[in-house]
């Protein structure tokens, strides 16, 4: 683990945990590393129920229930991708939480409108709320990109943790 994932992966567990709270993922362009990162900690199988890895169009469909449509209008890389990832992985699972990650880690694949670097998140749980939100990585290695957003990812899901569920 790194200095800066493993502060994160601290408070991200014990926001969880304290509010016994469930999490699942949806992955595409970071290949599962965030589930791996999760479930690296021990207890894990206390708040995490699962992680999807949706690298194609296809598994998005199949698995998430993600819509042919959205696909062709907006692109697999997009705002409107990432949030029904995240509300597949919510509907297809026992999560309270879940957040999902789609983006162009290179170093091939980008284009102008969306370049290598370009990953959209989102952040949802059961009760409605959902944040989302774009960052562009560049110029970063396939690596970086990957690795930069499984900390974009953890910030996002501890944001939201506290927006829905403050303290008491």
């Amino acid at each position: 683990m790194n200095e800066v994932i493993e502060p994160l992966l601290k408070s991200l567990t014990a926001l969880l945990q304290d509010k016994k709270i469930i999490i699942a993922t949806a992955e595409s362009c970071t290949g599962g590393l965030i589930a791996s990162l999760l479930t690296e900690l021990p207890g894990s199988s206390a708040w995490f129920d699962r992680g999807f890895v949706t690298y194609s169009n296809e598994a998005k469909q199949e698995l998430l229930g993600v819509e042919a449509g959205l696909l062709a209008q907006y692109g697999a890389v997009s705002l409107q991708t990432a949030e029904a990832m995240a509300a597949g992985a919510l509907k297809h699972s026992h999560a309270h939480v879940a957040l999902a990650v789609t983006g162009i880690a290179g170093p091939d694949g980008g284009t102008e409108a969306k370049p290598v670097g370009t990953v959209c998140f989102a952040f949802t749980e059961r009760n409605g709320l959902m944040q989302s939100r774009s960052c562009l990585y560049s110029p970063s290695s396939r690596s970086q990109i990957r690795f930069l957003s499984c900390i974009e990812a953890l910030h996002g899901m501890i944001f939201l943790l506290n927006q829905a569920y403050p303290q008491a």
